[in-house]
């Protein structure tokens, strides 16, 4: 008679024990579980850091993150029109170098690359105004070589008194 009684005493016991040993067990298996290693940060020169002409799309959505992550800074865009240009997608790779021309025109001379600053005037030169239209630089109304805004390098094309 006295198990009768302590029966159902027992069982709650047991199964506090068994709820126990659940909740230690647990805690032991995520106290265990590993960290993920931390990512590195996204650097501007990500773009074109290890490029694999059989990899081209994924070093495209790679520079996609470095476009997202930097999205005022024109250098990126510059670089993702390298990667455009070697996937032959001329159409994206034109409006990257639009939209990085843009970002760069009111940056004073001193606070941008000289080079990128070339670079993206050269480029800009050789896109068409609007998708699918005329090449011409002239024609199309865009900068002229070597300059972001089609004014006069200095130095250059000035009038001589």
């Amino acid at each position: 008679m006295n198990r009768r009684r302590n029966g159902p005493a027992q069982r709650r016991q047991s199964q506090r024990f068994a709820a126990l040993v659940a909740l230690v067990i647990a805690s032991l298996l995520t106290a265990c579980a590993e960290e993920p290693l931390p990512q590195r940060r996204i650097n501007r020169s990500d773009c074109l850091r290890t490029i694999d002409m059989q990899h081209l799309t994924e070093a495209l959505r790679r520079c996609d993150a470095v476009v997202a992550a930097f999205p005022k800074d024109p250098g990126p865009l510059n670089d993702r029109f390298l990667l455009h240009t070697l996937a032959d997608k001329d159409d994206a790779a034109c409006q990257d170098i639009r939209k990085a021309a843009s970002l760069a025109r009111p940056l004073p001379a001193g606070k941008m690359d000289r080079q990128l600053r070339q670079d993206l005037a050269l480029r800009l030169a050789d896109c068409p105004a609007t998708p699918g239209g005329l090449t011409s630089p002239q024609a199309t109304g865009a900068p002229k070589p070597g300059t972001l805004d089609g004014a006069a390098a200095p130095g250059k094309g000035a009038a001589r008194h």
